[in-house]
């Protein structure tokens, strides 16, 4: 076999269908594994026949491949991307390439990226999204790191990408792939981990959707399918809708629905916290995906949460509805798209300013077409998101284009009785409830952060600006008569 295109190191699930699927583009690979006895038996299994090699140590990997080198790595994130890093440096020539595949923190990658073009090589920091059945068949792949790495990879990773239509001026042309150039150091990772982010979300506000369905009006899992099935047709059309509308309709082996047999824990890997950390140290306001990280945080407390159910009391939603059930469908459909709106909103907010503290350059339209195909959070709604980009690149706020101001202005009333009615019912919607909220603080021209700023004023002299006084001029108030006229000396807002 001559040299292969790429090299391959980590063969579980998302390694193993990213291989197949590179080879099946026209791609040869040389395939790695730390346990050996991986590479033998993909050999002899699903990539016997094909343009695929294995190699036992990574200097035979390095020695199989074509100049210059590009060597992808899909294993766990942290230590042993570094282990890995470190041990192909040696090996590798001037303009070869490592490749980073998994779920990095973007801030490692930021530093990888410097030390490997140190070295004299290029980096590549990439979020692959869709799961094993995308790496197989197309994912969404969000590449950064070392600029002049992208000619080399951009074949591989546009040829093995989702493909989907592409939009300009408002009109459907050639399809294209959910792939491109991202930015520089940490900035694919960075995209990766918001898409993660929106996708806690998006995962969240669905099952709040689902909850009130069924605790408050009583519904079933055959009708609540019926009911995503409906809205899989329309504006909220997406993949995690639709697996939510086959999840509901799975029967176990004695016909009832397996989603009732499923325990109310749900887990989590960081990326969710990762983002929220981010909107902290952005100073950009993520609260419903934070409230969708903390309603999983709440759900692992099973044991205190089945104590505390028999201590706390509260109103029992079940049974209590007694309007139009069709018509409160509809508006929880009205509080779910609304709040989803919130979600990327938020999401693309924290992009842009994490594009300006890294200089990263980030193109917001580009990043709502990479998440059209292949990913998790792939959805139709994601090429209005684009079209808003394109018509002002500029846009601070998703909230404030004609479209989505519009749409949820129209979702709005049936958003606020559904929101109502589950408060008033003792039924939990954090992410419904934080995206009314962040609506309703963000249309608001003046919020009660003045009385804050007194008293942050009033204990610790940390000044305040006045409506009738130039932006920037501090002002400080001596409350008490006994604190004098010494202020703080530094400020945030």
């Amino acid at each position: 076999m001559n040299k292969a295109d790429i090299g391959l190191v980590g063969l579980a699930v998302m390694g193993e269908n990213l291989v197949i699927n590179m080879e099946s583009k026209g791609f040869s690979v040389c395939v790695y594994n730390r346990t050996v006895e991986k590479v033998t038996a993909f050999l002899n299994g699903r990539a016997k026949g094909k343009s695929i090699c294995g190699a036992k140590a990574l200097e035979e990997l390095v020695s199989c491949l074509k100049s210059p080198r590009k060597v992808m790595l899909m294993v766990k994130a942290g230590k042993p991307v570094d282990d890995y890093i470190n041990e192909l440096i040696p090996l590798l020539s001037p303009g070869d390439i490592i490749i980073d595949g998994g779920n990095t923190h973007y801030p490692d990658t930021i530093r990888r990226t410097k030390y490997v073009e140190s070295k004299g090589l290029l980096y590549v920091g990439t979020g692959v999204s869709g799961g094993e059945e995308g790496a197989l068949l197309g994912p969404s792949i969000m590449p950064g790191g070392s600029k002049d790495a992208w000619v080399h990879v951009k074949p591989i990773f546009q040829s093995i990408a989702a493909k989907v239509e592409g939009i300009f001026d408002g009109a459907a042309s050639k399809r294209m792939p959910c792939c491109e150039w991202i930015g520089n150091d940490g900035a694919g990772h960075f995209v990766k981990m918001v898409h993660n982010g929106i996708e806690y979300g998006d995962m969240q506000l669905i099952c709040e959707a689902y909850f009130i369905m069924k605790e408050y009006l009583g519904l079933c899992a055959d009708e609540m399918h019926e009911v995503f099935k409906e809205w899989n047709e329309e504006v909220l059309d997406s993949y995690l809708i639709e697996i939510t509308r086959d999840i509901l309709a799975y029967k176990d082996e004695d016909g009832s629905p397996v989603i009732e047999k499923i325990l109310d824990t749900a887990g989590q890997k960081g990326t969710g916290k990762w983002t929220s950390v981010a909107s902290l140290d952005e100073g950009v306001p993520l609260t419903l995906i934070s409230e969708a990280v903390y309603a999983r945080c709440l759900s692992a407390l099973k044991d205190e949460r089945v104590r505390a159910s028999d201590i706390l009391t509260g109103p029992n939603p079940a049974g209590r509805f007694t309007g139009d059930k069709k018509a409160f469908i509809g508006d929880i459909r009205q509080a779910l798209f609304a709040s989803k709106i919130i979600s990327y909103a938020q999401g693309f907010a924290l992009l842009r300013a994490a594009s300006e503290t890294y200089n990263w350059g980030l193109s917001f339209g580009d990043i709502a077409m990479l998440w059209r195909g292949g990913c998790i959070i792939r959805s139709t709604f994601l090429s209005n998101i684009k079209e808003a980009f394109d018509k002002n690149p500029s846009l601070d706020n998703l909230l404030l284009d004609p479209y989505f101001s519009g749409a949820v202005a129209d979702a709005q009333d049936g958003w606020r009785r559904v929101c109502s009615a589950a408060l008033m019912n003792g039924l939990a919607i954090p992410a419904f409830a934080s995206a009314l909220t962040y609506y309703d603080g963000y249309r608001t021209a003046r919020l009660p952060a003045n009385l804050l700023q007194a008293q942050r004023d009033y204990f610790g002299a940390h000044t305040y600006e006045r409506i009738d006084k130039p932006r920037g001029e501090m002002f400080h108030t001596n409350w008490t008569g006994r604190g004098g006229t010494t202020s703080a000396t530094t400020y945030n807002v």
